[in-house]
């Protein structure tokens, strides 16, 4: 189904049109649930993963096959929870209306408050490489906000989508949140739903397809895609240290990471010295490809897709340095040695797509400039990651390449600050979520102006108007000049 076809008719399954009015019904019941009420939301959402630990850990490993445990740990039930905990240590500040500026001269005595409000019902479609993370993380903002939520899991997440489908109604009703498996195909018939607000983590593509789908209804979305993010090493930083933060990253989850270091940048003349620190640093790590602690490609298509990316190079004239070059792996666990691509040009499609995978292409430059002339010809990064100890380096990068976020002299570490937003901008998404971000943007920040028991446009400019009330308003104009 081509979702950009305005005339394209999409079936709606039955399940997802009687959620998505139960759960409306519920909201206009309850539009505004109480502080204690949206603390026991969010509290249930921590128990749900805290009691099901064991479970959830094991659904995730058979959906990739293998996935190192401690990742599972660490980037989905560890972030998750500190997530909620701070979001319920704040969320009594952030649900108080909050005063705005009156003009006095014409409106003596009188109000105005921003209140947060709820919007309504919620969909989130979640991605397959952090498929807890990218579902409660979205869902604690959701929750803080006091709205109800249907979240539609990866059709690569069949194992844990099936688990949090039977798990959920044990600690939610049905119109406060539901789970569905994506199955068949019916991911755009999700996105075409007419929720109030629409979250959806994935590649650009299907981004656009989302967003055409979501328009129908003018449902908002928030869009968090990807693409090529790049790290650049200054002249300045440690080389050893830059290839094992840059490492860690990389391996992490097999390179499944959208804000993963898509390709990188060293100063010329230092390829050959992090080339011999990163063969250090994987043989340290990860002596067994096969081992459990090195993650495995999601499925076939895109172990195939992955390793014609490598092919694709060396045919264009890049030299493939294969960091594991003595371990074979397994057919049967979609295990790919990380490599380096050196000497890449344009023409590569490691250099033209998002990589999404433990390949990691490297350029060199002489001048930061080159720098900033090449990554601002393309489209705006999820995120970038200068390393420099020099301030106005680091400045410069942070004020002339635009991207939805930077971490200096670290990896992707902003996506783990609950007082920070997340989110792209331009090609790699829009809007944001996380922490009080995550909170405004399920909400309704609503404008509400409370007049004084009198009022002086009332009193001062109805009509007809004459020359007395046209003598006034000049007077204000120029009081205001």
């Amino acid at each position: 189904m081509n979702l950009t076809d305005p005339q394209a008719q999409l079936l709606i399954p039955a399940e997802f049109e009687e959620c998505l009015a139960r759960q409306r019904v519920a909201y206009l019941a309850e539009p505004n649930p109480s502080y204690a009420q949206r603390v026991s939301d969010l509290s249930t959402l921590a128990r749900m993963l805290k009691e099901n630990q064991d479970a959830i850990v094991a659904a995730i490993c058979r959906d990739y096959t293998n996935r190192a445990e401690f990742e599972t740990l660490f980037a989905e039930f560890f972030i998750c929870l500190e997530g909620i905990r701070d979001t319920i240590k704040h969320l009594k500040r952030w649900m108080k209306p909050m005063k705005r500026h009156v003009d006095f001269m014409l409106y003596p005595l009188a109000k105005n408050r921003l209140i947060p409000q709820p919007l309504g019902v919620v969909g989130v479609i979640t991605p397959w490489n952090f498929p807890l993370y990218l579902a409660f993380g979205p869902l604690t903002g959701i929750f803080a906000a006091g709205n109800r939520a249907m979240v539609k899991m990866s059709e690569n997440s069949v194992n844990l989508a099936r688990l949090l489908i039977s798990l959920s109604p044990k600690y939610f009703p049905a119109d406060k949140l539901m789970f569905f498996e994506d199955g068949g195909g019916r991911g755009p018939a999700f996105g075409a739903l007419p929720f109030d607000h629409l979250l959806f983590t994935g590649s650009g593509q299907t981004g656009r397809a989302v967003m055409a789908a979501a328009a129908r209804n003018l449902t908002p979305v928030t869009l968090e895609l990807g693409g090529k993010a790049p790290a650049i090493v200054g002249a300045d930083f440690p080389i050893k240290t830059a290839a094992e933060r840059l490492l860690w990253v990389k391996m992490f989850n097999a390179g499944q990471v959208c804000l993963n270091v898509d390709y990188l940048f060293l100063p010329e003349g230092r390829v050959d010295e992090f080339v011999e620190h990163a063969r250090r640093v994987v043989a340290q790590r990860y002596p067994d490809i096969n081992g459990v602690d090195y993650t495995s490609i999601i499925d076939e298509r895109s172990h195939k897709r992955l390793s014609e990316m490598l092919e694709d190079a060396r045919a264009k004239g890049a030299t493939l340095v294969n960091l594991m070059p003595t371990q074979q792996a397994d057919p049967a666990l979609r295990k790919l040695a990380p490599h380096l691509v050196l000497n890449v040009s344009e023409d590569m499609q490691v250099m033209q797509r998002e990589i999404f995978g433990p390949i990691l292409p490297i350029r060199t430059y002489r001048d930061p400039e080159e720098v900033v002339r090449y990554i601002t010809a393309h489209d705006r990064p999820l995120a970038i990651y200068p390393f420099t100890h020099d301030k106005a380096l680091q400045q410069l990068y942070i004020d002339r390449v635009m991207s939805g976020g930077v971490s200096v002299n670290e990896a992707m570490m902003h996506v783990t600050q609950h007082d920070m937003p997340f989110g792209g901008v331009g090609a790699s998404g829009m809007g944001h979520y996380h922490g009080y971000e995550g909170f405004v943007t399920f909400s309704k920040l609503r404008p509400v102006f409370y007049q004084a028991p009198f009022s002086v446009i009332q009193m001062l400019f109805l009509p007809p108007y004459g020359p007395r009330v046209t003598k006034i308003i000049n007077l204000l104009i120029r009081l205001k000049g």
